[in-house]
Formats: structure tokens, sequence, C-alpha cells
């Protein structure tokens, strides 16, 4: 009898033993942390990428035709007829110049800087004798982000004087606008609220060779 309680006891024991809850395991010290997710790179400022677009292109030139002039504008045509270049020239960060060579003319460069905000484009005009034209060095900045691809410059108060004392009242309200698909397009356009719009596109496709150093460059010959 004695045995028998005993036996009994023994078994009560080892099940109230199987049955306790287990203490979690700890962690295993040799298992590798979960690695935290990579952080995404930075995206570069829309101007900082429109510059880069046409940074790719450094030192090429590309032929161009007008795509849209309207309304037609009366009198002579200074680009009907003519050979359209552009060359990026001068490449940079911070300032790209890109002739725009109209036939013989080599008088227009379109200057884009960097600036704290945005963008600057002015037009550089020059006489074949390398000296500035009376109206020259006009443009804006842009009043906003833009994009990669697009950027628009409203006239500033500076061109907007100097329009005024040239007798150029029309262009007081002028806005420019550059895009850019690089490798496969390049345009320049001109708009005003009252339905001028003016646009040449360029093949970025296909370069063609440089055309001479514009009017007012170190290396230009008269």
């Amino acid at each position: 009898m004695k045995t028998q309680t005993l036996s009994l006891i023994a078994s009560s024991l080892l099940l109230a033993a199987c049955s306790a809850p287990q203490a979690p395991s700890a962690p295993d010290a040799a298992a590798p942390a979960e690695s935290a997710p990579a952080a995404e790179a930075p995206q570069p400022a829309p101007a900082d990428a429109f510059l880069a677009a046409i940074d790719s292109h450094c030192g090429q030139a590309f032929a161009g035709r007008v795509v849209v002039d309207e309304p037609a504008q009366p009198g002579d045509n200074a680009f009907a007829g003519k050979a359209l270049v552009m060359h990026v020239r001068e490449c940079g960060t911070s300032e790209i110049r890109i002739p725009f060579h109209v036939g013989e003319d080599r008088s227009r460069t379109w200057v884009l800087t960097r600036t704290a905000d945005g963008l600057r484009l002015k037009h550089d005009h020059r006489h074949e004798d390398g000296s500035d034209d009376p109206v020259t060095m006009y443009g804006g900045d842009t009043a906003s982000a833009g994009t990669a691809l697009r950027q628009e410059f409203p006239v500033d108060a500076e061109s907007i004087e100097m329009f005024g004392r040239e007798g150029l009242a029309p262009s007081v309200t002028n806005t420019w606008a550059m895009e850019i698909e690089p490798g496969k397009r390049f345009l320049y356009e001109l708009s005003r609220p009252g339905g001028r719009l003016f646009q040449v596109e360029f093949d970025l496709t296909v370069p063609v060779d440089a055309p001479p150093p514009p009017w007012g460059s170190e290396d230009a010959s008269p």
C-alpha cells in the first residue's frame, strides 16, 4: 500500500511538471539583427536636373525648325528659310551658354545660370564686331521649381525697363521657356498673354557640325 501511494505521488509530480508553463527562451545571440532599410538617395532639384540634362549634350550642335509661330508676324521674318542651329558650347553646373545661330547671324547666345532659388535665362545679343546690341541680356528668373524637363522664365524688371526704352512694348509681357528630353528633343519657346507663341524645336538624335563661335566670344573672327 505504501509503495502504491509513493507511485501515485511521483506520477502527480511528473504531470504537474509537464503542464507547468515554459519560460520564453532567450534570443540567440548569434542570430544576425535585421538590417535597417537603406535610405533612398536624395533627388536633385528640378533646376539641377534640367541643367544636367542639357550638360549631357555639352560640345554638341543640333539643327532646329520653327514648329509654332502664332500669330504670324508681319514684315520680315528673321527665321524664314534660314538654317537654325543650337550649340551647347560652354557647360558647367552653375552656367551653360548655348549660341543660337540663324543662318549666318551669330548674334544670339542663351545664357542659363543657376541661382539660389532656381534658374535664370538671359539672351546675350552682340553685333558682328562683338559689341553689345542695344537690346541684350534680357530674360528672367524662374518663378516656380519647374521640372527636370521644362523651365519657364517670366520677364524681369530690368528687361521690362529695357524693352520700354527701346520701343518694344509687346515684349514687356514675355515669358520664355525651355524643354529638354535628353537624346530626343530640345525646345525654345516665347509666349505672351495675348496669344503670341513662338517655338523652335531641335532634334537631339542627330548632332551636326559645330558652327563658328558666336560674335563677341574670345575666339570669334569677324
